[in-house]
């Protein structure tokens, strides 16, 4: 696994906890369904969100070698009242200064217990990052707020999706994980707006032993083209394959499947 600086992850944090905060205080309707997570409404999302942060703050800050409860943290669900957007607000900032200060203190090496094979502050900063970069994103689409991120931090999600769904697949820790295996198929991500030092496009390959992948420009069975931020999402199933800008070459039905079943919801 290659990560960005540790210091870079906790800016975003930092940043992107700042943008959410901004969508919830510009007059959004917080009972609003959130289209991308039908099951919640828009507080439930940011409740979500920041009690996440709290949650993962709170493992390294105290160096957890074991999982901690979530329903032990201290408002990790949020403000006791609900439906007030100023409440809302400073619990999530605090919640955003508890894990960015958390990590600071602890650099990117401090042993912490974490649900995969990484376990260190290092590993928490990086979720995180791409936990509210998608939730953002999800927030940004039930406001219809413009949405945007940095191509740094966008690539790395790419990153850390594909190997979460391949330590998945290789260690069963899902159901759907098994469906992975079958006969050779490879998926490309091309972007059609990223510097070429990015390097960013993605090979990724399924068949019988599982699934594998690699950054690089080749030729696959199915392509999904488009800008960074917009192959980021669809590739989430934050955006339809369909959505402007993006354009699939190939056997589209592989990309569907891919789709249907690389998802830890």
């Amino acid at each position: 696994m290659t990560y960005l600086a540790h210091e870079r992850y906790c800016d975003e944090i930092a940043l992107q906890v700042g943008q959410l905060r901004e969508l919830i205080t510009s007059g959004a309707d917080l009972s609003a369904t959130v289209p991308t997570c039908p099951e919640w409404s828009l507080e439930q999302l940011v409740r979500h969100m920041g009690g996440a942060l709290r949650w993962s703050g709170t493992l390294v800050r105290e160096r957890a070698q074991e999982l901690i409860p979530t329903a032990t943290i201290p408002l990790g669900g949020g403000p006791e009242k609900r439906g007030d957007p100023a409440a809302l607000d400073a619990w999530l900032a605090e919640c955003g200064e508890l894990v960015v200060g958390a990590l600071r203190k602890a650099g990117p090496g401090a042993e912490v217990w974490s649900w995969m094979g990484v376990s260190n502050s290092g590993f928490w900063a990086r979720r995180m990052v791409h936990e509210i970069t998608v939730h953002r994103a999800d927030a940004a689409l039930t406001t219809g707020a413009p949405y945007e991120v940095a191509p740094d931090i966008a690539a790395d999600a790419l990153d850390e999706w594909l190997e979460l769904v391949e330590w998945v697949q290789r260690t069963g820790a899902r159901e759907w994980a098994a469906d992975l295996h079958g006969p050779a198929r490879t998926l490309h991500l091309h972007t059609t707006d990223a510097a070429p030092e990015l390097n960013a496009e993605w090979l990724v390959e399924m068949d019988e032993s599982g699934v594998s992948w690699r950054r690089g420009h080749e030729k696959a069975t199915v392509a999904l083209r488009g800008p960074l931020t917009s192959v980021l999402l669809a590739f989430y199933r934050r955006l339809p394959l369909d959505a402007p800008g993006l354009e699939v070459v190939g056997e589209r039905a592989v990309l569907e499947f891919w789709l249907e079943n690389s998802s830890f919801g």
